[in-house]
């Protein structure tokens, strides 16, 4: 029940009269309660149990929470409280969405990516096309999510970009998952790096379909001429989610390394990025 802040001036003995044409005094809840108390004292039972039963029903305004989450269940609370790793994929959605979607629950429309999509790294590889026909998704929220997604990538980048990749092999595996894993086609990418291993340039060379792909080793030689690389990664992603490599992708990379190698560039690995795992040719002993 709210509570009342009333000041009562302390009236002197005498009675005060009302200014002429003043408005009748407006009498305070604490008073009115006591008139209330008297008269209800004066009716007798019979008029206490009448007011009682009109007051059935009247019960204090509640406290407003989202939907069924109560305040200390919401996903910013718990993140600040927590930390991020305690959230869901479908809370963090919810914190990136915010509010703002007149008519639909926040938590409905996340769900609803998820579904879409499949998992938080398919999601990196949307186009502002794919979040077409969502409700309470509009042209404000793909842009959000779209440029939260280009913000991951570019930092996994700008993170490899300070390291020698030769020792943080892990680092390059992360990142072309990031960057081709959820593809819905083979997608194929050349990571050129200087004398010291440390990444020049990440380039997507060719792209095919859900079953095939051309790749053209002498323009991967003539691009690794152009950037003065001294060493080269490449990788394609298998959309099927297996990486064990084809009879074409072992020509492939015989044929690439063979080529790279006429112009004193070593091509130190090829890799075949899967739903969750990597195939590392280097680590296979090469074809």
């Amino acid at each position: 029940m709210a509570d009342y802040a009333c000041t009562i001036d302390k009236a002197p003995p005498e009675a005060r009269l009302p200014e002429p044409g003043a408005a009748p005094a407006r009498a305070s809840p604490r008073a009115c309660a006591a008139v209330d108390s008297a008269t209800s004292t004066a009716a007798g039972p019979g008029a206490r149990i009448a007011k009682a039963a009109a007051n059935i029903g009247k019960s204090a305004p509640q406290r407003l929470v989202r939907g069924k989450w109560l305040k200390h269940d919401m996903p910013r609370e718990r993140l600040i409280e927590q930390g991020p790793g305690v959230l869901s994929d479908t809370e963090m959605i919810v914190l990136v969405l915010g509010s703002g979607l007149p008519g639909h629950d926040v938590f409905n429309v996340a769900r609803t990516l998820l579904d879409r999509f499949g998992s938080l790294r398919a999601m990196l590889d949307a186009t502002y096309s794919d979040f077409d026909g969502l409700r309470g998704i509009g042209p404000a929220k793909k842009a959000q999510l779209l440029a939260i997604m280009e913000m991951a990538r570019r930092s996994l980048v700008d993170k490899m970009r300070d390291r020698v990749l030769m020792n943080s092999p892990e680092a390059v595996k992360d990142y072309l998952r990031l960057y081709i894993g959820g593809k819905a086609q083979e997608v194929f990418v050349s990571l050129f790096l200087d004398a010291r291993h440390r990444l020049i340039r990440c380039e997507e060379s060719a792209r095919g379909t859900l079953t095939r792909m051309a790749v053209y080793p002498r323009e991967i030689v003539r691009r690794a001429l152009s950037l003065n690389a001294a060493s080269l990664i490449v990788a394609h992603n298998h959309p099927s989610g297996a990486v064990q490599p084809s009879a074409s992708d072992c020509r492939l990379t015989h044929t690439l390394r063979d080529a790279l190698a006429l112009i004193d560039v070593r091509l130190i690995d090829h890799l075949v990025i899967g739903a969750d795992t990597t195939y590392s040719f280097a680590h296979a002993g090469w074809p």
